[in-house]
């Protein structure tokens, strides 16, 4: 039995995704302490009292630190959150940062007329510091291109405001040996004299989203921010922890803020189970995802007769795919989504060529050469083709227009050409399937799915059903979220087509391939 390439790779992902989901495990399960090793106690096996202390700070020169919140013996076991009223201070309203600062220390200590610096120093303080403040582009950076034409826009970064800030603890009662700290904890852990790990506080970094952003201006003079507490386990601390580490390394591999927010909403408020699965199916959805572009690659290859085949659709698949190239790049997507998008844009192109029937070759120059005249089988699919076509114009058309005026006249815009390719993205990803429906015509008039790419088609059908599980977990617009159950509906029509119009066996293959599946299906009626 010959063991294909494509079949090793497959397993020997399989077995790294297998070990990635084994060490997601590991990581929530608690440490213990090892028999004549030192070992640490928690700080909190003895259930004592704790007063939570919170203080916001600007970066003045007088260094302005303020009271916001103050819980005496505050409960540390159940979840809880409450709103704080904040004075916006001269210099966060002028483009200035402002911190905020969590302290834990235990009820029994002095807290009257100490400064926030010899609290934050206690022999058992916890103590958290983090910006409350943030530089990003605001909303208003957008503009009414008809009727705010003259109007000078800013695109730097401003001040905003976080309104919720999350804090999380562990507070679960273990003991920890020297020589077993998760590496995930190990920079948060303070020992006191007494040999007892103080309580771990972290911020949670998955509930910090840039929805929650409040851009401050020179006329905002008070603000409103929701502080929340959330008991956790050590395993989903650490958790937290790692994922916090693994964002400050996308960051430096050119992921940008919105990339880093979209994996939040794919981890916050998921159990281990939830997670494991998620990773799961997002690896087969690339796996598959390779499997398809490679077998699309080798079909397109050798390729040599487009009958059966609607040229429509593979000239609009080129077309689509450089919109939403350039629509990525004006959008200043990361170069990890922007660099693949832009391979298949010259993947989509090529293909063309075998469309078009023409070569491309440099010889003194860049020359096109013509290939061989079109078979009769190949004037017949065209003619279906363009008869496909002239019906689809009719309501294509109209939609694309009517949707590009509304955005015009009732949405904002950085500049006319960021509304010409929002006009342009949005025709193909609200009215793209359209483009679909010639094959399905050609389809029906030659009675004949023989010229598809099936096994590219399986593989892409199901990303597609992936797809709609990620419809549930993933935060996303409605449109999107709609746009991946309409893709279902066409390869229905695919399949039922597939089975009403059953391949001839006895017909000679013009396409040899290693599949029993593709020997049947991919190549042409000869007449």
């Amino acid at each position: 039995m010959r063991i294909s390439v494509s079949f090793i790779a497959s397993t020997l992902f399989f077995i790294f995704i297998l070990h990635s989901m084994w060490n997601l495990f590991s990581i929530f399960r608690v440490p213990t302490c090892i028999v004549g090793d030192k070992c640490y106690i928690s700080y909190l096996n003895s259930n004592p009292n704790l007063d939570l202390l919170v203080y916001a700070s600007d970066n003045s020169k007088s260094g302005n630190i303020e009271l916001i919140l103050n819980i005496d013996k505050f409960n540390y076991h159940d979840k809880w959150e409450k709103e704080i009223s904040l004075q916006l201070p001269k210099v966060v309203r002028n483009n200035g940062t402002m911190s905020i600062h969590t302290i834990i220390i235990p009820s029994s200590s002095k807290k009257k007329h100490y400064t926030l610096n010899e609290l934050a120093t206690q022999p058992d303080a916890t103590y958290l510091k983090y910006p409350l403040t943030k530089y990003a582009i605001p909303a208003s950076a957008a503009f009414n291109l008809l009727k705010e034409e003259s109007k000078k826009q800013t695109v730097k970064p401003v001040t905003h405001l976080r309104t919720k800030f999350p804090i999380i603890m562990c507070t679960d009662k273990f003991e920890i040996s020297s020589s077993n700290i998760p590496m995930e904890i190990i920079r948060h852990l303070r020992i006191n004299h007494k040999r007892q790990f103080l309580p771990v506080v972290h911020r949670d970094i998955m509930q910090m989203r840039l929805r929650d952003l409040l851009e401050i201006t020179g006329e905002t003079m008070d603000a409103k921010i929701l502080f929340t507490y959330t008991p956790v386990s050590v395993g989903k601390m650490r958790f937290v922890a790692q994922i916090d580490s693994t964002l400050h390394q996308f960051i430096a591999l050119g992921f940008t803020e919105k990339d880093l927010d979209e994996v939040k909403g794919v981890f916050a408020d998921t159990n281990v189970y939830l997670l494991c699965a998620t990773v799961l199916i997002g690896s087969i959805h690339l796996l598959l995802d390779f499997l398809s572009f490679k077998n699309d690659v080798k079909f397109w290859k050798a390729q040599t007769s487009m009958a059966g085949l609607s040229t429509s659709s593979v000239l609009w698949r080129a077309f689509s795919q450089t919109v939403i190239f350039l629509y990525l790049l004006d959008e200043g997507t990361s170069l990890l989504v922007l660099v693949p998008s832009g391979v298949a844009t010259i993947i989509e192109f090529w293909k063309i060529s075998k469309v078009l029937n023409k070569s491309i070759s440099w010889s003194g120059g860049l020359r096109f050469s013509k290939g061989k005249n079109e078979s009769a089988e190949e004037l017949q699919t065209r003619k279906y083709d363009e008869e496909c076509m002239k019906y689809l114009c009719y309501l294509l058309y109209p939609l694309c227009g009517c949707a590009a005026i509304y955005s015009l006249l009732y949405q904002s815009h950085k500049s006319w050409y960021s509304w010409t390719i929002n006009s342009l993205v949005n025709g193909v990803y609200a009215f793209g399937f359209l483009f679909m429906l010639p094959q399905l015509f050609i389809n029906y008039r030659l009675k004949s799915v023989a010229a598809l790419p099936w096994r590219a088609f399986t593989y892409r059908a199901f990303n597609t059903f992936i797809d709609d599980i990620f419809a549930f977990i993933i935060t996303m617009p409605t449109a999107h979220r709609v746009a991946c159950f309409r893709d279902d509906v066409v390869f229905l029509i695919y399949l039922y087509q597939r089975w009403l119009y059953p391949v001839d066996k006895t017909r000679t293959d013009e396409i040899i391939d290693d599949s029993p599946i593709e020997n049947d299906v991919d190549s042409k009626k000869t007449q």
